[in-house]
């Protein structure tokens, strides 16, 4: 009986030590549907040839469930959000998040199917913009950039429609669900929407080649790839960074957004 015994709790020591290595070899990671997909393919892809580590990616069409995945233990990393964004989020919701790195900055841009020119821009023209706090302020900061808007001084990056100070063409701004933005371009009475680069993407769009006007590289808005705090120094979390921040990496950003994404690393 006792061998039985014995034999019994070797095996299970064997089954949990390699469960062990096993788990020690996988990372799971959110990020937002569009063409980072394709991305976080070559990601997966050099990982695991370069550094034996088995990356899963979770798609989510949405700006809130990739950190509640995270928070909740469902994903090891998320790779889809701005520092302003993170900072909002965790401010109001309590995360415990820990920046790994830099990603890529993505421009915003002014899209139009109306206007060839920002010049065409008419009095009292309906302009859509994201109703997401961050994504909100960011088009707003860019408005005021390009001079249709002036905000209250300090605002931060955190504006809203009610700091707007000056609005010298009466714009009617209309607030969207951040993935709607693209179909608000074919309603004839916009003609203007402040779109983020993955969602304008997905309709073929380019920020530098369709954008009436877009961000510089001096945006604050680089994205970044998080963790929770706890496990800022796991070693499968610094072997996705490596894979992450490989030339295959860069040179896969560099085919699929063509200029549309600046590295921020």
């Amino acid at each position: 009986m006792k061998k039985i015994v014995a034999a019994l709790l070797a095996g299970a020591c064997l089954l949990l030590t390699a469960c062990s290595q096993d788990d020690d070899s996988k990372v799971k990671v959110a990020i937002n549907t569009g063409p980072d997909q394709a991305i976080w393919d070559v990601v997966k892809k050099v990982a695991h040839e370069k550094y034996q580590l088995d990356v899963e990616v979770v798609s989510f069409n949405d700006y809130v469930l990739p950190n509640e995945a995270l928070r909740n233990k469902d994903v090891d990393a998320n790779a889809f959000q701005s520092i302003p964004y993170l900072e909002d989020q965790s401010k109001e919701r309590g995360y415990q998040f820990a920046i790994l790195t830099n990603t890529f900055v993505y421009p915003i841009a002014g899209y139009s199917k109306k206007l060839k020119n920002l010049s065409e821009l008419p009095d009292g023209a309906t302009v859509t913009i994201s109703n997401e706090a961050t994504t909100l302020g960011r088009s707003l900061l860019l408005l005021e950039a390009k001079g249709l808007i002036k905000l209250k001084e300090d605002v931060g990056f955190l504006p809203t429609t009610l700091d707007i100070t000056v609005n010298p063409k009466h714009l009617k701004f209309v607030e969207v669900d951040t993935p709607q933005l693209t179909r608000t371009l074919d309603d004839g009475n916009v003609y203007l929407s402040i779109i983020n680069n993955n969602f304008a993407s997905q309709i073929g769009l380019s920020a530098t080649r369709d954008g009436l006007f877009m961000e510089d590289k001096a945006s604050p808005y680089v994205n970044v790839m998080v963790a929770r705090s706890e496990d800022k120094d796991d070693p499968r979390l610094a072997k996705l960074v490596e894979a992450f921040r490989s030339d295959e990496v860069v040179k896969k950003t560099e085919e699929i957004y063509k200029g549309d994404a600046i590295k921020g690393w």
